[in-house]
């Protein structure tokens, strides 16, 4: 059995609501939820890749939607929200919030995305294919975080990649976090210039690299082009791409826990999340540990809110469908330490 790092907020319950017809999870009467730390949050669709977000004191969760078609592929075409006043209380389930049809540049596939807020108007930042197959991140608006939200006609000028994360500094500045390897196209941007073909690093080498960029004041816009955010391992050097446990697969977070920024990212292929610190939003990171063992499933990606004084992680896994395309989303509770570090979570708790 592995070992559990951390106790759970097991109280998060199962909770039920009207149920769609293309993708009804199957009975829980076989799933063993000692098994796992958390059960999942939702049972009526399947959802990955969570994004957390607190707004007047509702805590607000934007997954994709893991929605499948009759040749048992997934297919990410629209997004849902979810919502609670309390951890373990009610969810309500607003959606769907927009779907890709409402994106005049995209083409049909939508990626995991994010939610911010600024003056009242709750911004939604969200990766699809363009009509060239190419990444490109866009925006859409609401007057509430609940939706519906409308997308703006183009994508993020000098925009690219999946995974878009935005962090609002103390200072009130916002700036958006991406980047993804393999499917997230990362392997194949030189510079602002697109590849035709993959050109991944060499295991000594050092890795690709996150992206980030300042955003302007109207939110929609970079301040200055995406930069490379330089990740460290724990002497200093940057991290080598045949590091498979610590390099940048995609699902990049930042948080700030006494002025310190967090980022974390999962690992790709090996399944893992990791995290490093600095002092500065641009970098650079210096590793600091391993935040989650690898979840069931063949993918992770994570959020990290703080949420009526406790702070959460909030992932997925593939413990309701047991199919690695068809996820739930989970959440945890996460545990800053005296001197900064993070203690590493074990969702799974079965052989």
């Amino acid at each position: 059995m592995i070992k559990r790092t951390l106790l759970s907020v097991s109280l998060i319950g199962l909770v039920s609501c009207d149920r769609a017809t293309e993708d009804v999870p199957p009975s829980t009467s076989d799933i063993k939820d000692s098994d796992y730390i958390s059960a999942p949050l939702i049972t009526d669709i399947y959802a990955g890749a969570p994004s957390a977000r607190v707004f007047d004191g509702r805590l607000y969760v934007y997954p994709t939607h893991d929605g499948e078609t009759a040749s048992g592929k997934p297919e990410h075409v629209d997004y849902h929200v979810f919502s609670m006043n309390t951890v373990g209380g009610d969810i309500r389930h607003d959606g769907p919030i927009m779907h890709v049809g409402d994106v005049p540049w995209a083409r049909d596939r939508l990626g995991a995305p994010d939610a911010i807020e600024r003056d009242g108007t709750f911004y939604l930042y969200f990766p699809a294919e363009d009509d060239r197959g190419v990444f490109r991140i866009g925006v859409a608006t609401a007057d509430n975080p609940a939706g519906p939200f409308q997308p703006r006609p183009d994508p993020i000028a000098g925009s690219y990649s999946i995974d878009p994360c935005i962090f609002e500094d103390d200072d009130g500045s916002y700036y958006l976090y991406l980047g993804g390897i393999g499917d997230g196209q990362l392997q194949r941007w030189l510079g602002d210039s697109y590849l035709a073909a993959d050109n991944y690093p060499q295991p000594r080498s050092p890795t690709l690299m996150p992206r980030m960029a300042k955003l302007n004041p109207d939110m929609v816009s970079l301040e200055h082009p995406l930069t490379e955010i330089a990740l460290q391992d724990d002497t200093g050097n940057l991290v080598n791409f045949g590091d498979t446990e610590r390099r940048f697969g995609g699902g990049t977070w930042v948080h700030k826990y006494h002025n310190t920024y967090y980022l974390s990212w999962s690992s790709g292929d090996t399944n893992l999340i990791q995290y490093a610190t600095s002092n500065n939003p641009y970098g650079p990171f210096r590793w600091q540990g391993k935040l989650v063992e690898a979840v069931t499933g063949n993918t992770t990606q994570h959020a990290i809110t703080e949420f009526n004084g406790k702070w959460y992680l909030f992932y997925h896994d593939i413990g309701l469908s047991g199919q690695d395309h068809l996820r739930s989303p989970k959440m945890t509770e996460l545990v800053h330490r005296a001197d900064g570090s993070i203690a590493t979570i074990d969702t799974f708790l079965g052989d």
